[in-house]
């Protein structure tokens, strides 16, 4: 497990440099079935990241530029008449693939945007009354632009709350560009990578989390971090019971790669930074003092840590 891991950690550098952390994250939203929105500022490789997560398991890379004019049915699919045969045929859209990126996703309409959400909770579409699945592993992974408001339309909370995960990759470092540098100087690195992990490898990888342990302890500890949050003068909406359950899966899948048969706090903690921001929504007071980032980390020095836990496991 932990040598497959690697694996893919050492493609994404002979693409990406400094990107290690990152690509564990993507690993435990990849293995949760979870899916990702990612806020960058353009050219920090987040395009390149999908495309080489796709190539290291093998899978298909399908790509969405979403525009203010983009329709339901250009993501989705849609059936057409064919006037040659005289039937009904069926033309299935970008979304039947294993990693699909959803470029600039704020840019397109809520109605256009509000096409992903039941393929992103229910892994499958719904064309003309027709549902048709999506096969496993299926992961979105969204972008959009932190800087730049004109003409774009924020996602909703429904929507925010269906993403399991949100990331940032940020800038490199300078010594990390100067090794992009020299990555890109004479080839494409892109077409070297060989594939390190199969779907079915995922798809096992994701009934192994399932099983890792959580003690009650370790249990309570999430569920207060979680109950923090809707406790709060600043907060408006705290977590949702979805992202509890988010939070629970990220920590087993967090377990799993670190080679351990359960769960510890620091497990919780981590994944809590990275999985529960993008869920709250805070008030007109909150966004005048804080940031939802900055608030968490509040709550979570606030939250007792339990001791201890696990240790009847070891």
């Amino acid at each position: 497990m932990i040598r497959a891991f690697e694996n893919l950690k050492n493609n994404v550098s002979k693409v990406l440099t400094g990107k290690d952390q990152l690509v564990e994250y993507i690993m435990i939203a990849l293995i949760c079935h979870g899916h990702i929105l990612m806020e960058d500022v353009p050219g920090t490789g987040k395009t390149m990241l999908a495309k080489t997560l796709a190539k290291s398991i093998k899978g298909q890379f399908r790509r969405i530029q979403f525009t203010p004019d983009i329709l339901p049915s250009d993501i989705t699919g849609i059936e057409y008449f064919n006037p040659k045969s005289e039937t009904f045929e069926l033309r299935i859209g970008p979304v039947m693939t294993n990693v699909l990126l959803a470029d600039e996703i704020n840019r397109a309409t809520p109605r256009a945007q509000s096409s992903l959400l039941e393929v992103m909770e229910e892994q499958q579409v719904t064309i003309e009354g027709k549902t048709y699945p999506i096969k496993s592993p299926f992961i979105v992974i969204a972008t959009q632009n932190p800087i730049e408001s004109q003409g774009t339309f924020s996602l909703p909370e429904a929507q925010m709350d269906r993403f399991f995960m949100q990331l940032s990759s940020g800038f490199p470092s300078e010594a990390e560009e100067k090794q992009m540098m020299h990555l890109y100087r004479e080839q494409e690195p892109l077409e070297t990578i060989e594939p390190v992990l199969t779907l079915d490898e995922i798809c096992s990888l994701h009934d192994e989390a399932r099983k890792i342990r959580m003690d009650e302890t370790v249990e309570d500890y999430l569920l207060h971090i979680v109950r923090a949050t809707r406790n709060h003068e600043w907060i408006t909406n705290g977590v949702s019971p979805r992202g509890t359950l988010a939070l629970m899966k990220a920590a087993q899948a967090k377990a799993l790669l670190s080679e351990r048969s359960f769960v510890i706090p620091e497990d919780v903690k981590e994944m809590s930074a990275c999985v529960l921001p993008h869920r709250l929504v805070l008030s007109m007071e909150g966004n005048l003092h804080t940031t939802r980032q900055k608030l968490l980390n509040q709550l979570l020095e606030q939250v007792e840590v339990p001791v201890e836990s696990g240790a009847q496991h070891r």
